[in-house]
């Protein structure tokens, strides 16, 4: 049987609004993309091209005053991170389910309050970690999940750039109220994928370094954490590595998984590309990584990327069909493992959780 379209406020037009959320909805079965709150004319001149069906708001009060004519379904906020926590208590609030760009929140706290908030209403929020659905992601997950790199000892992860001038977008500000900087903007996808993979941290360490002149806020930074179960996830992200290492480098007791370069559906999404076109996600061969033990080497076909399952899994979840693709609880988990790498690094000294 089918089953109805649900109807997206999408909330704030940026980079993650107009080059993720907004393609993948359209491209989503079940899901239709209403409305977009912006209020800046280019961006709404923009929607207006990209998505002509989509009505457009100045702000979200407006949107959520219009949610009942509207028939919305579901509230995305994509707007900077110092909007995430009052924007989705209001959606929630008007008893509308919501979708939050990573970070959920700047603290583990307020990430808390969001989620108990929602359990009280009975109501879905889910946090868009589309990293989860990287293809060289997918296939770290699976090549562990099926023992062939034996006990994962180390578990190596680095999202690296080479941004050596200061941009002044708002990532990059002091106020800790932005979650700027690259733990909470690259940390973010690192740690929770470790999380994903081995599980609970018990101890974090940290080191945070601003690089650039003028930067307010870390660009060069490292995390190690030690998991539950004994594996040790190190953990780097900069926006200030001229020589980029590996994406990943998995050392387990019978072997090693190691694969370089970044995913590259969100270099696609940002030339216009979407999942609906073929091949989307695929790996040329030449991109695959390689399984490694000692002179012995394996390569090892990359997973195709799909960042569309997560909508499809969320349309799934909130039609009563299956699980919340990202609960919020994970997050506020990573929330509090980003929270002590800030206290580590201001100590020196590991953080026991």
């Amino acid at each position: 049987m089918d089953l109805p379209t649900l109807n997206v406020g999408l909330i704030g037009y940026g980079i993650a609004g107009a080059v993720f959320h907004a393609p993948l909805i359209s491209t989503t079965p079940g899901l239709r993309l209403a409305a977009v709150v912006t209020s800046d004319p280019e961006r709404r001149a923009r929607v207006s091209r990209e998505h002509p069906q989509a009505e457009l708001f100045a702000d979200a009060d407006a949107l959520r005053a219009a949610a009942p004519g509207l028939g919305l379904d579901l509230v995305v906020v994509a707007s900077p991170n110092r909007t995430h926590v009052p924007l989705a208590t209001a959606a929630l609030e008007a008893g509308l389910p919501v979708v939050v760009d990573k970070p959920l929140a700047a603290t583990a706290a307020d990430g808390e309050r969001l989620a108990d908030l929602a359990r009280d209403r009975g109501l879905l929020l889910s946090v868009f970690q589309n990293r989860r659905w990287d293809g060289d992601f997918r296939t770290v997950r699976q090549l562990v999940a099926s023992g062939r790199l034996g006990r994962v000892n180390r578990f190596e992860s680095r999202f690296e750039r080479w941004r050596p001038e200061l941009s002044g977008a708002w990532r990059e500000l002091g106020d800790p109220a932005e979650a700027g900087g690259v733990l909470y903007d690259l940390g973010a996808h690192l740690v929770d994928q470790a999380l994903v993979l081995f599980g609970p941290a018990e101890r974090v360490y940290a080191e945070l370094d601003a690089r650039r002149d003028g930067a307010q806020t870390d660009d060069d930074s490292f995390v190690a954490l030690t998991h539950a179960d004994g594996t040790r996830s190190h953990l780097w992200m900069s926006a200030t590595a001229g020589d980029l290492g590996p994406r990943f480098r998995v050392l387990g007791s019978r072997g090693a998984y190691v694969t370089h370069g970044l995913d590259g559906q969100e270099d696609a999404l940002r030339r216009g590309r979407t999942p609906a076109d073929p091949d989307w996600g695929a790996y040329p061969r030449e991109r695959w990584g390689a399984l490694r033990a000692g002179e012995e080497t394996e390569p090892v076909a990359t997973l195709p990327g799909s960042y569309q399952d997560y909508y499809a899994d969320l349309t799934r979840a909130l039609h009563g069909r299956g699980p919340v693709p990202v609960e919020a609880g994970d997050a506020v988990e990573a929330l509090r493992v980003l929270e002590a790498a800030q206290r580590s690094a201001r100590t020196g000294a590991a953080v026991a959780l």
